[in-house]
């Protein structure tokens, strides 16, 4: 029996949605969980490829192996969407599945160290962000295929939660595996990538609407460039300049933000010229689908640099004051984060399913409403918290997005036309993918105006009281804040990195032991740190309550046209629900 006469029994088979199902989310957990696994491994692998990423010059190479693989995902998603719908959603997803295990194994294998090895990561993780690509482009769209409309809900929600949690559980895996050995950080995936690829090419088939066109050659360049230059010029943003604390007045990041923003003008100007675009413009007049690409663009706004924010209050303040060590604080920070994911695994199943019966609105209008509160409830907490505060805050803000996330997918997938929901998907993800890069410029950014009017007379008076000379105290408060912050993101001890070993070397033992130990730092940055999380908190406070307004503006629940088959095989639209 060929492969045509399989899948036509395949498909038949009620199970077959729950494999789709299975195996979609399956490739999405271990994509996002790809976005996050290097956050808690980074000083491991740093140490490995023996290279100092708070030298000057290689704060590019650090942030460039955090932020490589979500601009390739932002960048891509939509023109692997528009492919699915053109050549099969299944064949660009076994390809994503295929591309992203093989620079799996390439990154496993690094054996090059210094500038080269960090390059050598960076490339490779960006092309397997090709492959993540793929993967998320498409798996949203095969399930929405293999689900009839009342189970749809259930089942995005259930591949939409595996994806966010995965961000999540990605923290904690580096930090476990990180200090074994920093290969096995990248080499994790390589089997869950060849068991999913091969099952993936066995059991998963096309059921969806084909739709033959040209591809949009300048629409996918236009939209490339302009992506990458805005997303370029907000990594370089937070980095500091001639003098001030960030570049945003740096001229090569004006030009990129100025240039992206025109390009990506042009670029829509294209879409509305072309016969077959690749961002179908006109898809934006769906009420429930622009309104719900709306609340996730502001919902991950909110939630994307949480995580960043969360690793440095834990890492740099929270943990060594409460007895660990700096080298431990990475691996601890991604545990007590876990319950953010307890919170989403609870509420996205759940209220996947209430949405297929009550529509999306009720649940992702809610869902901002408690994220917000959440925020609210940490941005009131002391810098020093009792954590059992601290996890019910986390909790809360994980069942606040469980609760959007799943209805909100479903929402958006329900008002895409048949043909159209590869394309559709692609640019939800896009929306998503590009916010989590936005809002690390945008959250690093408010942390750093928060911090840096304190911070360098707090670090300045401080040392001179331990004994460091007034010179070498200056010099250090005088360093840009984003040097502090990735000093705590990445659980090195501050002052025992960013001071000057001379000057240790020179001052009496006991004070060596204050200035290196697990209180005097976090105590030094505490008060401006607090500073710099009630501007944070407040700017995630705001988004998810816009998100929570666009989420009811998309109005009542709605289902696109969805095609019925008839007994000779072939299709007759059905009316709208």
């Amino acid at each position: 029996m060929d492969r045509q006469a399989r899948a036509a029994i395949a498909v038949r088979n009620p199970r077959y949605k729950w494999i789709a199902l299975s195996n979609t989310t399956l490739g999405v957990l271990i994509a996002t969980i790809n976005s996050s696994i290097l956050l808690i491994a980074l000083p491991d692998i740093f140490r490995g490829v023996r290279i100092d990423p708070l030298a000057p010059g290689n704060t590019s190479l650090l942030l460039w192996l955090i932020m490589g693989y979500l601009v390739v995902t932002a960048v891509l998603v939509v023109s692997f969407g528009r492919l699915g719908d053109m050549y099969g959603r299944v064949r660009m997803y076994n390809a994503g599945f295929a591309v992203f295990t093989v620079f799996s194994i390439l990154l496993s294998v690094t054996w090059l160290h210094g500038t080269a090895g960090a390059l050598w990561l960076i490339v490779m993780r960006i092309l397997q962000g090709v492959g993540g690509a793929l993967l998320m482009a498409n798996s949203t769209a095969i399930i929405t295929d293999a689900f009839p409309v009342e189970q749809r809900g259930l089942a995005l929600g259930l591949n939409q939660v595996a994806g966010i949690a995965g961000s999540f559980i990605g923290l904690v895996l580096g930090g476990l595996l990180g200090p074994v050995e920093w290969h096995t950080v990248f080499l994790v995936s390589v089997p869950i990538g060849v068991f999913g690829t091969v099952w993936a090419y066995w059991k998963l088939h096309d059921t969806g609407v084909r739709n033959p066109a040209r591809l949009d050659w300048w629409g996918n360049l236009t939209f490339a460039v302009g992506l990458i230059a805005v997303l370029v010029g907000i990594t370089y943003g937070i980095q500091p300049y001639a003098g001030h604390t960030m570049g945003w007045t740096n001229p090569f990041v004006l030009a990129m933000l100025i240039g992206g923003v025109v390009v990506l003008g042009v670029f829509c100007v294209i879409e509305t010229k072309v016969p077959d675009p690749m961002f179908r413009l006109r898809l934006f007049r769906i009420r429930a689908f622009t309104a719900g690409n709306l609340a996730s663009l502001l919902a991950s706004l909110g939630r994307g640099g949480l995580q960043f924010i969360l690793i440095i209050w834990l890492q740099g303040i929270w943990l060594p004051r409460h007895g660990y060590s700096f080298e431990s604080t990475p691996l601890w920070a991604g545990i007590y984060m876990l319950p953010v994911t307890v919170g989403f695994l609870v509420a996205g199943p759940l209220s996947g399913w209430l949405s297929d019966r009550f529509g999306a609105r009720p649940f992702a209008t809610g869902g901002m409403a408690i994220a917000a509160v959440s925020f609210l409830w940490l941005l009131l907490l002391p810098v020093n918290f009792a954590y059992w505060q601290f996890a019910l805050a986390l909790l809360l803000n994980g069942l606040g997005m469980g609760l959007f996330a799943s209805p909100n997918r479903a929402g958006i997938m329900n008002a895409l036309p048949p043909h159209r929901r590869g394309v559709g998907a692609g640019i939800s993800t896009t929306f998503q993918n590009s916010a989590m890069v936005l809002s690390i410029g945008i959250f690093f950014s408010l942390m750093i105006t928060g911090i840096a009017r304190d911070l360098p007379s707090t670090l300045t008076n401080g040392l001179v009281a331990q004994g460091v000379p007034a010179s070498s105290a200056g010099a250090l408060g005088a360093l840009p804040p984003v040097a502090v912050l990735f000093a705590s993101l990445l659980g090195y001890n501050p002052l025992g990195t960013l001071l000057d070993p001379s000057v240790l070397h020179q001052l009496p033992q006991s004070r060596v032991d204050v200035l290196t130990g697990r209180e005097f730092f976090p105590d030094l940055i505490s008060g401006p740190f607090a500073t710099g999380l009630t501007v944070a908190f407040g700017f995630a406070i705001a988004a998810c309550l816009v998100a929570g307004v666009a989420s009811w503006l998309r109005g009542g629940k709605y289902v696109a046209e969805e095609p019925v088959r008839d007994g000779s095989g072939t299709e007759a639209p059905s009316a709208a629900r």
